[in-house]
C-alpha cells in the first residue's frame, strides 16, 4: 500500500508545535503533502527540511509569512516540479510536482493550495484566474502521466460537503463558478474525487475544515476544502481513508488515503 497524506498546516512552525512530527512517525505515510507552510527556504533550513523521516521538496512564496507548498517523501522522487509555469501565481508558492518515474510508468504526487476569495472580490477574481489556469495544465499533465494532486482546494463542491450550504451560497468556496469548475474536472477532464469514490453520500464525517469563530469545530460546522484528485488508474487503487481529528494541528484536518498501486 501507499499512504498518501494532506494536511494544511496553517503555519508549519504552528503545526509542529502541537504534535505533527510524532502524529506523522506513528502514521507512517509514504508521502504528505503540506500547505500553506507559511515559511522561507531560511526558516526551513536546519528544522523542517526532514518530517518524521520523510524529505520535504518546496515552493515558498515570495511573500513572507504567506502561503507555501511542500511533499515531504519517503521515496526520492525521480524529478520536481517547482510552479506549474504560472507568471502570476508561482510567485504565491501554490504548487509543487513531484515525480516517480521508471522505465514502464510516469507518477506524481502534487501538492496544491488553491486561492481563497474570502477576503474581498480582488482575491475572488485572483482565484477565478487561477481555476482557469490550472485547468488547462491538469489535462495536459493527464495525457502525459498519471497522478493524485493533494491539497487545499478551497471549495466545496456538493451541498453535502458543507453543513451550512443554504447559508454560503453567495460565498466564497461555494459559489456556482467555483462548483462548475469543479465539476468540469471531475467530468469532462476525467479527475477523480478519491474520497467521495470511497464515500458518496459521507456528510458531516467528510468536513476537513473549520472556521475559527464561534464554535465551529465543537459543533463541526465545517466544510470538505482538502481533496485528493487523481487520475482514474491510480483512484482506482484506492483502499481506504481516514480524515483525523482525535489531534487539532492546524485548522485543517489531515486526509489520508492508501492506495494500491503495485
Amino acid at each position: 500500500m501507499f499512504k498518501l497524506t494532506s494536511l494544511n498546516l496553517n503555519g508549519i512552525r504552528s503545526a509542529t508545535s502541537k504534535g505533527l512530527e510524532p502524529w506523522l512517525a506513528q502514521l507512517q505515510p509514504d508521502c504528505i503533502c503540506v500547505q500553506e507552510v507559511k515559511a522561507q527556504a531560511d526558516d526551513v533550513a536546519g528544522k523542517f527540511e526532514t518530517l518524521a523521516g520523510l524529505n520535504g521538496y518546496f515552493q515558498f512564496a515570495e511573500k513572507k509569512g504567506y502561503s507555501g507548498v511542500g511533499v515531504y517523501t519517503r521515496h526520492a522522487p525521480s524529478d520536481v516540479v517547482v510552479g506549474y509555469g504560472s507568471g502570476e501565481f508561482d510567485a504565491e508558492g501554490r504548487y509543487v510536482e513531484l515525480r516517480f518515474d521508471t522505465l514502464t510508468r510516469k507518477r506524481s504526487i502534487i501538492s496544491a493550495y488553491f486561492p481563497s476569495g474570502s477576503s474581498g472580490e480582488e482575491r475572488q477574481q485572483a482565484k477565478y484566474r487561477f481555476l482557469a489556469e490550472l485547468y488547462p495544465h491538469l489535462t495536459t499533465l493527464k495525457g502525459q502521466r498519471e497522478f493524485v494532486l493533494c491539497g487545499d482546494i478551497n471549495i466545496a463542491h456538493q451541498e453535502i460537503d458543507l453543513k451550512n450550504f443554504k447559508g454560503n451560497k453567495k460565498n466564497s468556496g461555494f459559489l456556482p463558478e467555483e462548483r462548475a469548475w469543479m465539476t468540469q474536472l471531475l467530468t469532462q477532464a476525467g479527475l477523480v474525487d478519491v474520497y467521495r469514490q470511497l464515500e458518496p453520500s459521507a456528510t458531516d464525517a467528510a468536513y476537513t475544515w473549520w472556521s475559527n469563530r464561534g464554535q465551529a469545530y465543537a459543533k463541526n460546522v465545517g466544510w470538505r476544502l482538502d481533496y485528493h484528485l487523481a487520475t482514474p488508474a491510480l483512484a482506482a487503487g484506492a483502499r481506504s481513508h481516514a480524515i483525523y481529528k482525535d489531534e487539532k494541528f492546524s485548522d485543517h484536518a489531515p486526509i489520508t488515503i492508501d492506495y494500491d498501486w503495485a
